[in-house]
């Protein structure tokens, strides 16, 4: 796909969304469910049925996906189709490149090992290792647009509000 087919591809939505800003939001949505056998949360991910359980330094067996690790998957399969898109927008010929995300946890929190380590990511590194002939202005504004138009890595640096509660069935 070329600039003008990315553009092509998207005027119609683009245009629907300046005349009816209303069509623009979506409500994404997320289920799983527990019970069985072992520490498990079946979550259906549309394509197959996901399997999370303990990440091997809080006892998992290492079998199931680890939420932590589908985190960082996210961010990669998001901030990796961005990348691409915005490439093909502004004419950036990738010949091949990688998206790798590391994240730090400290497992004494989530363990209550110590009730002063914090519980979840200290800090996220998200890199692009990419194979382009393109000159370094260009770089820039890819990086650069990338984080902007990048869905989950923008709800990750911003922390949108979030609320929980849990109703008796």
């Amino acid at each position: 796909m070329d600039a003008t087919e990315l553009r092509a591809l998207q005027a119609p939505f683009k245009e629907r969304y300046k005349s009816d800003p209303s069509a623009a939001v979506i409500t994404l949505k997320a289920k799983g469910s527990v019970g069985g056998e072992g520490l498990t949360c079946k979550v259906e991910t549309g394509r197959a049925l996901a399997v999370a359980g303990l990440h091997p330094g809080t006892g998992g067996s290492g079998l199931e996906l680890c939420s932590g690790d589908m985190l960082l998957e996210a961010l990669v399969a998001c901030a990796g189709v961005t990348l691409k898109s915005v490439a093909t927008a502004v004419e950036v010929p990738l010949k091949s490149g990688q998206v790798i995300a590391e994240g730090d946890l400290d497992f004494r929190g989530t363990l209550g090992v110590d009730k002063e380590a914090p519980v979840g990511f200290q800090e996220i590194r998200l890199r692009f290792e990419v194979e382009t002939d393109a000159p370094q202005d260009k770089l820039d504004l890819l990086l650069k647009l990338t984080e902007r138009y990048c869905v989950v890595y923008q709800t990750i640096k911003n922390g949108p509000k979030v609320s929980v509660s849990l109703k008796r069935v």
